[in-house]
């Protein structure tokens, strides 16, 4: 009970019993009794303040009685947790010991069997050496026994040789020096003979050997590529409309043929022939252009020296255009990259360029891939050897005003378009004019015999394919001992019949070669001629 309702107790008591008293005592009263209940309050609030307090303490105790023992019971479940991860450790690391323990155990195990092994393998090569070196003692013994009886024979022998020789020296009368000289006559005499028949037989397989892997390839490279035939030539005539066209085509006092003439750079004849305008040149390229220029003139039909210089130039430029085209088609169908631009012109000049009725620029293409054929057989730079067969012939696209062979202006115009050193000498020496110093070299040479002596590749005239057999088979009649001559396979091989009596087998072979290199310094003839002479045996040389 608070000091405050105390207080209003005694108002309220004082309010109901003392209304009758005296004012005095009634104030008398009032004050004593204040003071009486407050004394009672303070009292009262001291005994309370007191029980609040050990109430307090109380409540205090309870409480750190209680967190004591969440405390300890705390400290009891963290010791437990610890003990048990504790000994959760323990036993793990006890098993990853064990495990290596084993694990150590077994590489031991395994280290002493092979060191075991190895003990038993060490004492069985022992043994097998101990047996080896009593073998070996043995045969010593006995080659020392050989030896000593063969030392014994050697002077058995020696002691022989040296009483035959002396009866032998009594017998013959010759000392040991004239006796030696005449054995070794003999067999010098003997072995000459064996080596030349050795020498002969070596040479003939190899031969046979080498002509027969060379048919091979060159079979092979054919088969693979066979390309038509060309024979085609350059038109040289211009057809015209009629016999009034000729004389717009000479124009008054020739101006109109002299301009054309000119500018074209050829000769034109117009003759009684009638329907045909004959245009001459010896430059393929130039006769080309006139042929071109004067069907032009012809259709259009305005003829005078300002339209000849007009036309003649738009013809020029077209044509140089189509050279180079042309040019540009072939290095891209042979697959010949960089080449220079002016290489790749003069490839286009070849187009109209003919050789014994052969077109160049197909004989080229055709040269080409058989170089590449061969090369790839023998193990050699394929795309080197199309470029060598391609350019070889390069120095005919140059015109007749240009000096020298056409290996020798082709050899110039490469070095100067920066060509490499295999493609120079392919240039230079695929006709002879020049060793090889290269592979590709023989190779292009052989295609191009290829290329030219195929039947239908090329053409000649009656008169001069008559003349050239005749020709072919009285050189060979000319040498001694030669009776009879008879080229064959149009004149691509030529059959020689020798006296027996006359000719052995050694001139035989002397003479088919003396007839194959004449044949080759005085005849002119596409691809190769072959020798061949009959006696005994047949001997067969080549004319390249």
């Amino acid at each position: 009970m608070t000091i405050i309702s105390i207080v209003s107790s005694i108002s309220n008591l004082d309010a109901a019993g003392m209304c009758g008293l005296p004012l005095a005592v009634s104030g008398w009263l009032t004050a004593a009794g204040v003071i009486a209940a407050l004394a009672v309050g303070a009292t009262i609030a001291l005994i309370i303040n007191r029980q609040i307090q050990k109430q307090r303490a109380l409540t205090t105790g309870r409480k750190a009685q209680a967190i004591t023992e969440r405390a300890v019971e705390e400290a009891a479940r963290t010791i437990k947790e610890a003990e048990l991860e504790a000994k959760s450790e323990f036993l793990r690391r006890r098993e990853e010991f064990e495990k290596q323990t084993e694990k150590t155990q077994q590489e031991l195990r395994e280290l002493t069997k092979r060191l075991s092994k190895r003990e038993d393998n060490l004492e069985k090569k022992m043994d097998t050496l101990a047996h080896k070196e009593r073998l070996i003692e043995h045969s010593q013994k006995r080659l020392a026994s050989k030896e000593r009886s063969l030392q014994d024979r050697q002077k058995q022998l020696s002691d022989t040789l040296a009483q035959q020789r002396a009866q032998l020296l009594k017998i013959t009368g010759m000392s040991a020096d004239q006796a030696r000289e005449m054995l070794m006559g003999q067999l010098e005499s003997e072995l000459a003979r064996d080596s030349a028949v050795l020498i002969e037989r070596h040479v003939n397989e190899t031969k046979e050997q080498s002509k027969a892997k060379c048919r091979e390839i060159i079979i092979n490279s054919i088969q693979r590529y066979a390309a038509e035939h060309t024979a085609e030539a350059t038109v040289s005539t211009v057809d015209i409309p009629s016999d009034d066209m000729k004389g717009r085509v000479i124009g008054r006092e020739g101006r109109n043929i002299r301009a054309f003439e000119k500018a074209t750079g050829v000769d034109v004849i117009v003759d009684d022939t009638p329907g045909v305008v004959v245009v001459s040149c010896f430059d393929p390229v130039r006769r080309e252009v006139a042929r071109r220029a004067l069907e032009k003139l012809i259709h259009d039909g305005r003829i005078h020296p300002g339209r000849i210089e007009e036309l003649v130039g738009q013809v020029n430029k077209d044509m140089t255009e189509q050279l180079q085209q042309a040019g540009q088609e072939a290095a891209l169908e042979a697959n010949v990259p960089n080449l220079h631009v002016k290489e790749i012109a003069l490839l286009g000049r070849l187009t109209y360029r003919t050789s014994f009725g052969q077109n160049v620029m197909r004989h080229s293409m055709e040269v080409a891939y058989l170089t590449q054929m061969m090369a790839e057989e023998l193990g050699l730079d394929g795309q080197l050897a199309r470029r060598c067969g391609l350019l070889h012939d390069i120095g005919k696209a140059a015109d007749h005003q240009t000096e020298g062979t056409h290996p020798e202006i082709g050899l110039t115009l490469a070095k100067r378009y920066g060509e490499p050193e295999e493609v120079l000498n392919a240039i230079a020496g695929h006709h002879g004019d020049v060793p090889p110093t290269s592979l590709y070299t023989p190779l292009v040479a052989a295609a191009d015999a290829i290329s030219a002596s195929r039947p239908g590749a090329r053409r000649e005239s009656l008169e001069h394919y008559i003349k050239r057999l005749e020709k072919l088979e009285t050189l060979a009649t000319n040498f001694a001992g030669v009776k009879q001559a008879y080229a064959i396979q149009a004149g691509r091989e030529v059959r020689v019949l020798v006296d027996a009596a006359k000719v052995n087998d050694g001139e035989a072979m002397k003479i088919a070669k003396e007839i194959a290199e004449k044949v080759e310094h005085e005849l002119q003839y596409p691809g190769e001629v072959k020798v061949t002479l009959f006696r005994e045996v047949r001997c067969v040389e080549y004319a390249r």
